[in-house]
């Protein structure tokens, strides 16, 4: 299989008076598996039933290899969808309900088994092809609804949160097989999802959404480490968020063209500057938002050892610690009473240092390059 190119050129899109997409456009490349994430309302959903033909923009067009198909119906466009509730025949056995859209086009029915059997083998339901919906699992349920959208080969292949009604784990081992069958097929999918986390772990690339806008297109590592504005900072993943004001930004190597900024913020509910590393240039007394990711931030006993002038220190008391297994949470209250969140990687079972425990006083650290400033800042 092939997937297409898919252009998304000003599509806007109401419902009487509220604004669902309003002027939305980027291209998604052919075979990508592109996420489009953002919370409940966010227009995510309106945006994949006007790519599948359910529904139509008000202005815009949507192009599948430069074509323009916001005419066609959604049976003419060479796409599939897979919904959240599945939407399989209940009276039909598996291997029927894959069968159906070749039935439809009433392909011969050796052809017919050839490619039944191909497909519930890729989606490996080859023991349960003649077991009705109700004999399986949520998992595999929407395994068939997979099936049955691919069996046709489309060259785009819509997925409307089609895991959210599983449980964590079986949601978890699903995306796994779904980003494999990605792999092996080759064809565009373009995923709608509110869970970060699904779209960071899978994602060639993601659209965040927010109030029927699209804030930022980048890979899950430039979503994450780059967030285009405050929002998409508080959106994806946790980090701490502060407003600031730039007091100084000067060049590290000033006959280096591409060289950073090192960035001096004054930062009030810190009650301290600090330092940050930027590609951008600030000016002085411009408003801007900083953010430290909490897995970025090392916390001790003692104060860091270290000369580095670009290291961030501040003192507190744990205020609250949660053992998660894998890390710890500390929610640590500095001397003027902020709260920064700090994450602490258990790697090691006996050299991870002292303990650290509830109203132990604490030093947390960060560099000046693991902290970022985001410009777009929400008023």
């Amino acid at each position: 299989m092939n997937g297409s190119d898919v252009t998304i050129e000003n599509v806007s899109k109401n419902f009487g008076t509220f604004k669902a997409l309003e002027n939305v456009g980027f291209t998604i490349k052919k075979g990508e598996f592109f996420s489009l994430l953002g919370p409940s309302g966010c227009g995510k959903t309106t945006l994949l039933r006007i790519i599948a033909g359910f529904d139509f923009p008000d202005k815009g067009v949507v192009l599948f290899d430069g074509e323009n198909v916001v005419p066609l119906a959604a049976n003419q466009r060479q796409s599939n969808t897979v919904f959240q509730n599945y939407a399989l025949f209940p009276h039909l056995s598996v291997y029927e309900n894959v069968a159906f859209p070749l039935r439809l086009r009433k392909v011969d029915k050796n052809i017919i088994d050839e490619k039944v059997k191909e497909y519930l083998h890729m989606v490996q339901l080859d023991a349960h092809m003649n077991k009705k919906p109700n004999q399986l699992s949520g998992g595999q349920r929407q395994r068939v609804a997979i099936a049955r959208a691919l069996i046709n080969e489309p060259k785009v292949l819509l997925l409307d949160e089609p895991l959210s009604a599983l449980d964590a784990k079986l949601r978890s081992n699903l995306l796994v097989d779904l980003d494999a069958l990605h792999d092996k097929i080759g064809i565009t999918f373009i995923y709608v999802t509110h869970d970060q986390s699904e779209a960071l772990s899978v994602s060639d690339r993601i659209a965040v959404m927010n109030q029927g806008k699209v804030l930022q297109v980048g890979t899950p590592f430039e979503i994450y480490e780059s967030p285009a504005t405050e929002f998409v900072a508080k959106f994806i993943g946790e980090a701490n968020i502060f407003a600031a004001r730039v007091e100084t930004c000067e060049k590290l190597e000033p006959e280096n063209p591409e060289s950073e900024y090192m960035v001096k913020l004054n930062i009030p509910e810190l009650n301290k500057s600090i330092l940050v590393t930027d590609y951008e240039e600030t000016q002085p007394g411009q408003k801007v938002c900083f953010t430290v990711r909490p897995e970025k931030i090392r916390i001790t006993l003692e104060p860091p050892k270290t000369t580095r002038e670009d290291i961030n220190v501040f003192q507190g008391v744990v205020d609250e610690p949660v053992y998660w297994g894998f890390q710890s949470k500390f929610y640590v209250r500095l001397e003027n009473g902020t709260i920064i969140k700090v994450f602490k990687q258990h790697s090691t079972y006996l050299d991870d240092g002292p303990e650290i425990e509830w109203k132990d006083k604490v030093y947390i650290s960060w560099s000046a390059n693991d902290g970022y400033i985001v410009e777009d800042i929400d008023q």
